[in-house]
């Protein structure tokens, strides 16, 4: 799988997990050049408190775009250590 915005890879990942329609990447598989941690916090009762990067491409900047779990509930574990795109960012394989 991949996630592109503004034609821009931002992570690419065979090995990404399904939840709730959203393929969530493993860190690794991020391109770390265009990830800026964001002081937005929101909470989802059965995964926990999701954190969130702002996206940055060709100087161009999306808020709040990617999101990710730093300490998931139990029901959530498999997710720990992914990140998760919306806000226009393409995801394909």
């Amino acid at each position: 799988m991949k996630a592109t915005w503004k034609g821009t890879t931002l992570a690419e990942s065979d090995a990404t997990v399904v939840v709730e329609g959203n393929h969530y990447f493993p860190t690794e598989s991020l391109v770390a050049a265009h990830f800026e941690p964001s002081a937005t916090h929101t909470t989802c009762s059965w995964k926990g408190v999701a954190s969130y990067y702002t996206l940055v491409v060709h100087g161009q900047r999306n808020t709040d775009a990617a999101w990710f779990y730093p300490d998931p509930k139990s029901a959530a574990a498999n997710i720990r250590g992914r990140v998760a795109f919306w806000r226009g960012v393409e995801v394909t394989s």
